[in-house]
């Protein structure tokens, strides 16, 4: 039994669901900056996140540049979890998997 009248469809953008799980990821501690994935050229809108779309299901994928002093393990998780959560709680969609792939740490540069 529907409570709510079907008026019209709603249909979110996959640039949505990037710019959802790129704002939630560079938000987490740790996380320095995201990183374009290895062998893939550099294209507006896509720079350290993919998102796979099927039917009402996400899969995404982060690629990040993790802080010195920082615990991977923690901070992968951590992504996995708010990314997980901003989606289902903005969006309303249900999420697969979010792999976390942690390219590089970022220590500071020595000054000569």
């Amino acid at each position: 039994m529907e409570t709510q009248p079907k008026i019209g469809r709603i249909t979110v953008a996959p640039e949505v669901l990037e710019t959802i799980a790129r704002l939630t990821t560079l938000a987490v501690p740790g996380v320095v900056r995201l990183t374009t994935p290895p062998g893939v050229k550099r294209l507006l809108g896509h720079d350290g996140v993919k998102i796979e779309v099927t039917g009402n299901t996400v899969r995404v994928q982060v690629y990040v540049v993790a802080g010195p002093d920082t615990n991977l393990l923690t901070v992968g998780r951590q992504i996995q979890s708010e990314v997980t959560r901003a989606i289902q709680n903005l969006v309303g969609m249900d999420v697969a998997s979010v792999d976390v792939y942690i390219e590089d740490v970022a220590y500071p540069s020595a000054r000569v």
